[in-house]
């Protein structure tokens, strides 16, 4: 039987996921990290980007995480996101139109603080975006 560690996912929408898992992949702030059994704790900011929960069958779970954190523990991982959606749960279409909107907006060039709202929901579109390709690619593999 594989070592595991147990994985909360939790937005403020309430509790996503709670399960054992033998690896957890996540962007991190420094970068994609993967969390196994026993990793070293740690704190750190997410990126908006995907979750990926290896189970202890060898399938795997997608999260989509819109920013928040997580912390690991050596037997505990818990991630709290700002909105974290399963991944068969996103919106292509939503996901594209947000993106186009965002980048004419960038175009625009408004106040400043549209701009930065602008930058970061257009990272918040791409990120989406990418964890449905990513799903896309695990199932045709």
């Amino acid at each position: 039987m594989a070592m595991t560690i147990h994985v909360d996912i939790v937005s403020a929408e309430g509790a996503i996921h709670s399960g054992l898992a033998t690896m957890v992949f996540a962007t991190a702030e420094m970068g994609e990290v993967g969390i196994a059994p026993r990793h070293t704790a740690f704190i750190s900011r997410l990126r908006p980007g995907d979750v990926r929960v290896q189970k202890e069958n060898g399938e795997q779970e997608h999260f989509y995480v819109s920013g928040g954190m997580i912390e690991v523990q050596p037997m505990a991982v818990t991630i709290l996101a700002d909105t974290a959606i399963r991944a068969q749960n996103l919106d292509e279409a939503a996901a594209m139109e947000a993106k186009r909107k965002a980048e004419d907006a960038l175009a625009g060039h408004a106040a400043e603080f549209e701009y930065a709202k602008a930058q970061s929901e257009l990272a918040e579109a791409i990120a989406q975006l990418r964890a449905i390709e990513r799903l896309r690619k695990m199932k045709t593999s």
